[in-house]
């Protein structure tokens, strides 16, 4: 089975797409599922992960009811408000609705670094650990030694870092990103998405600038603990969909086997996010 493991559906009317200016050009409209089908049919992707794009529960909801209505969406990554005195109520509420298969603050669009390592913050991701219910972590490598942290708080936590977690692929700066996420390889619970890779590269995408990025993530994590996530639309700023799964497989280490591209591109997503549809 072939899974995006990270894409996105938004609806401007909704309201609660704080970061969503006219400024971001052709991604100031809607996205919704009958724009995405055609990737589906092209590509032979057979599901995917709809990830949150606003810090509501109203976005959560929004998506819910996308999965309801589509087969192709696999599960829905939503929000929860993890400071919360409520979020255990709330947490338990949405964890036993069918599609809900993770949750992701936005940590990139936080004033505070270290917001994850508050106390309260801390005691629901306890809950987390619990059940083993996965994390989506959006980050900055700025916070890379904040997530080591996390990980030794709690070292079985299920994590999942977005987008390599935004390595300065542009400026082609590789430390301390590349020893930071070495450490956080190690801990046998998280993976680390093959994703937005084209958004924080330079004008005009280059395999070369990209490809050590990939080498060393999958190096580190190994072929079974990353998968390929597209980020459409937010792709679409730099590249087509197209374009992103053939980056993704023009730059995959040469040692890597056509089981492992199979892992990569959904086995990997469908046992991180303990599918079932």
């Amino acid at each position: 089975m072939r899974i995006d493991s990270h894409q996105h559906f938004w609806k401007l009317a909704r309201g609660d797409y704080d970061w969503l200016t006219p400024e971001h050009s052709l991604l100031y409209r809607d996205y919704l599922p009958e724009d995405f089908s055609q990737n589906l049919q092209s590509f032979q992707m057979d599901k995917t992960i709809v990830v949150q794009a606003a810090p509501t529960m109203a976005e959560t909801k929004f998506l819910l009811e996308l999965y309801e209505q589509n087969d192709f969406i696999a599960g829905v990554v939503g929000w929860l408000d993890m400071e919360s005195p409520r979020f255990a109520s709330e947490y338990r509420r949405l964890k036993n609705q069918k599609g809900f298969v993770g949750i992701r603050p936005m940590l990139q669009d936080l004033d505070d670094d270290k917001w994850i390592l508050r106390n309260n913050v801390l005691k629901n991701i306890e809950l987390l650990v619990e059940d083993d219910f996965p994390i989506d972590l959006l980050i900055y490598p700025r916070h890379l030694p904040v997530i080591i942290q996390l990980l030794k708080t709690f070292p079985s936590l299920r994590a999942v870092i977005n987008h390599l977690g935004k390595p300065r692929i542009a400026e082609q700066i590789i430390e301390p990103w590349k020893e930071q996420i070495t450490e956080i390889a190690s801990y046998q619970h998280v993976m680390c998405k093959l994703s937005g890779m084209v958004t924080e590269a330079g004008p005009q995408i280059k395999n070369s600038e990209i490809e050590h990025y990939i080498h060393h993530v999958v190096n580190v994590f190994g072929s079974r603990s990353v998968m390929f996530g597209s980020d459409w639309p937010v792709c679409l700023l730099k590249t087509s969909y197209q374009d992103v799964v053939e980056l993704l497989l023009s730059t995959l280490p040469d040692y890597v086997t056509e089981s492992d591209r199979e892992a990569i591109f959904g086995e990997n997503a469908f046992r991180f996010y303990k599918l079932t549809r």
